[in-house]
């Protein structure tokens, strides 16, 4: 089959998956706790992150800002392979969708998903240090400047958007449709943290520059 011919017929096979998307998706209890661990690993980085900020528990505790950021860094890294791993073992169990497991296009577009999500993650990581990472500013740890190199200069939030294409990915890859509707929700979950993270990490810098003006 010609790539044009594959082409239309993955078209009217999207189409069909459309219509008829209720039959490819099992609502089971290992897509449920899925579901669950991807809701909460963003919950908790954040209420902990605000506590840490207003009260500095985990500075106390570890015995330093950096020892606190590590270990909630340590955290969030060790949740984020559990969440890949259900996510996974969830996955395996919904219903296939045939016409795309044994479409080039979809495959192609599976390892082009998840290798460039991959890669902005990787890279905002590799610009940002740990600490950028992992939230370091809210124990106090804030970098000089702006990151404004790749993956930044072509994606505001490479690490969650390079996620959720490692999602993607991984669902066209296996053929779930279940798959893609859960990156749908892990998009939309990680654009509901940056509704939280982004104004207070503005809000910190801004106390940073104000302190720098009036010790001048």
């Amino acid at each position: 089959m010609s790539l044009i011919a594959e082409a239309q017929s993955l078209i009217t096979d999207t189409q069909f998956l459309i219509h008829n998307i209720q039959d490819y998706i099992n609502i089971d209890e290992k897509l449920l706790f899925s579901l669950g661990c991807i809701a909460f690993n963003p919950i908790f980085w954040n209420i902990v992150a605000r506590l840490e900020y207003n009260t500095h528990f985990l500075t106390k505790i570890c015995g330093g800002a950096y020892n606190g950021c590590y270990l909630l860094a340590l955290t969030i890294f060790s949740l984020g392979i559990y969440r890949d791993y259900v996510y996974h073992e969830a996955l395996m169990e919904q219903p296939t969708y045939k016409p795309f497991v044994d479409s080039i296009i979809i495959k192609s577009l599976s390892v082009l998903f998840f290798g460039f999500g991959n890669i902005l993650v990787v890279t905002s990581m590799w610009g940002l240090g740990v600490t950028g990472t992992y939230l370091g500013d809210y124990f106090g740890i804030l970098m000089s400047e702006r990151v404004t190199g790749f993956p930044f200069n072509v994606n505001d939030n490479p690490m969650y958007n390079g996620s959720t294409l490692c999602f993607l990915g991984t669902a066209l890859w296996y053929g779930k449709p279940t798959g893609i509707v859960v990156s749908g929700l892990v998009f939309v979950m990680y654009k509901i943290a940056l509704l939280f993270e982004e104004p207070f990490t503005a809000k910190i810098y801004q106390q940073k520059a104000e302190n720098e003006k009036k010790n001048l």
